[in-house]
């Protein structure tokens, strides 16, 4: 514990303020946002500015929260800074204690790893001895299912304090993997949750530059899970936004056009900035161009996570994703990356001048159009209620989100081709696994769900077991529910 605490709740449940109170909180526009994992310099440092730039919240009061204290002062210290800066009323503390964090709290923002990189390094080097390579491992396939493995129990731990603390705030996640994480804090727990990702928002800016239109003009109806949401149809302006591009790709003068691309969009590089063509934006979403040409439908998430979902872009044959361009993100990649993120944050900290261009993260529009009304269509992760079709009622699926005063609910109702909607339901199924072997500490139940998951299923039947084995003995420390 950093700072004095806060006063202990009046009773369970309770944040010891009134509705009425509340509303007034809201009425001023200062609502408590709480960040767990706070610490996060790949995430927290971007969604703060963005919060620090929506009018209607830069009154907020930030809480950091973290296991670890080392980087709360900095984070709050950097709060300070972007308050001086801005001239706003933006205010934070810190803490490590979770429960002094979620008192009060109208927002809780989820940004977690448990066990980091330690743990993630078996996620990828295990399966790899058993003939499986992982384009990210984070998601699905045997390193996203131990993953979700180990930040389930931490998630519904931080779920069940919210209810005694401050039962009625929002839980907003922006851990992987998504779907699994968001299912079980809804399945298990009172809480609201939300699941956020900017793999669709990123389609979508590729997709202005593709067809000369702002990404506003882009009117997409979505339909899938995390890191598989598919556009199912796409209004720009009134005209068949997926017709265009499919006369674009059958089009190869227009293939030569130049583009500007920036160098970042959303949190990883993915060009090096610079002048390019159609054609050469393409050749990063080779995997996306394949199945919209095989399937009428577009899939809306990068390559790098769409491949773990097909197991036949990942094999030997194809350089290991290398013939469809993915590139393997490797531990080293991610250790650079952490080095990349702590860097940028040392310049932001003593920055006189901080960046305004929005991060593309969705926090600060869902918080301000939940307390101001703004009526917001977002591509989020939430309870299905008929928006995905083809999936069973309350799996958590994503799909274009309208967000108001009034929640979040599912704007459309969609279906995909038969064959993806067989393939989304395979990877849905082996996700409520997850969630079942995770809750209940069911070693059973995690051989199921890599033998239902495309990537992790397609070693021989043996293999799977044993590497189910050795991915659950490697990561023990972080798994107490198998011991």
């Amino acid at each position: 514990m950093l700072w004095p605490p806060r006063p202990l709740p009046t009773a369970a449940g309770s944040s010891g303020r009134s509705e009425h109170e509340r509303l007034l909180r809201f009425g001023a526009m200062s609502p408590q946002i709480t960040f767990i994992g706070g610490g996060s310099y790949q995430w927290i440092p971007k969604l703060l500015l963005d919060i620090a730039d929506t009018p209607s919240l830069a009154g907020a009061h930030i809480v950091i929260q973290d296991i670890d204290p080392r980087p709360i002062p900095d984070m709050v210290e950097f709060v300070h800074h972007i308050a001086a800066v801005r001239g706003i009323g933006f205010s934070a503390t810190g803490t490590t204690d979770q429960g002094e964090a979620l008192d009060g709290a109208d927002f809780v923002v989820v940004c977690i790893s448990t066990g980091a990189l330690d743990s993630m390094h078996h996620d990828i080097a295990v399966p790899e001895r058993f003939g499986i390579r992982q384009s990210v491992g984070d998601s699905v396939g045997p390193g996203g299912i131990v993953r979700g493995l180990r930040n389930i129990p931490v998630m519904l731990g931080i779920a069940r304090d919210m209810e005694s603390w401050c039962g009625d705030a929002w839980l907003l996640n922006l851990t992987n993997p998504m779907t699994t994480l968001t299912r079980a804090v809804l399945k298990e727990t009172s809480i609201r949750a939300i699941g956020l990702c900017h793999e669709v928002t990123i389609t979508l800016h590729t997709l202005s530059m593709l067809l000369g239109r702002e990404a506003a003009a882009l009117r997409p109806v979505v339909a899938g899970v995390n890191h598989l949401p598919f556009i199912t149809q796409l209004d720009v302006d009134g005209e068949d936004g997926l017709e265009r591009l499919r006369a674009l790709l059958d089009d190869p003068e227009a293939l030569e056009q130049p583009l500007v691309i920036p160098a970042t969009a959303g949190h990883e590089a993915v060009s090096l900035g610079g002048l390019f063509t159609v054609g050469s934006l393409l050749d990063s979403n080779l995997v996306k161009a394949e199945m919209f040409k095989r399937f009428g439908v577009l899939p809306a998430a990068g390559d790098r996570h769409l491949v773990e979902f097909f197991a036949g872009f990942l094999t030997e044959e194809s350089e290991w994703g290398g013939r469809w361009g993915v590139h393997l993100t490797s531990m080293d990649d991610r250790r650079q990356w952490l080095s990349h993120y702590l860097g940028e944050f040392d310049r932001l900290r003593s920055a006189e001048e901080l960046p305004t261009e929005p991060s593309g993260e969705l926090v600060a529009a869902i918080i301000d159009s939940l307390i101001g009304g703004e009526v917001r269509h977002l591509p989020l992760n939430i309870a299905n209620a008929t928006q995905v079709s083809d999936l069973p009622a309350d799996v958590v699926v994503e799909s274009i989100v309208t967000v108001d005063s009034d929640g979040v609910r599912g704007r459309d109702v969609a279906a995909l081709p038969p064959v993806l909607a067989e393939q989304v339901r395979r990877v849905s199924a082996s996700q409520e696994l997850v969630v079942s072997a995770a809750v209940n500490g069911d070693r059973s139940l995690v051989l199921d769900a890599m033998l239902l998951d495309p990537l992790a299923g397609r070693i021989d039947y043996d293999a799977v077991a044993r590497m189910t084995d050795e991915m659950l003995d490697a990561t023990s420390e972080w798994l107490p529910q198998f011991t």
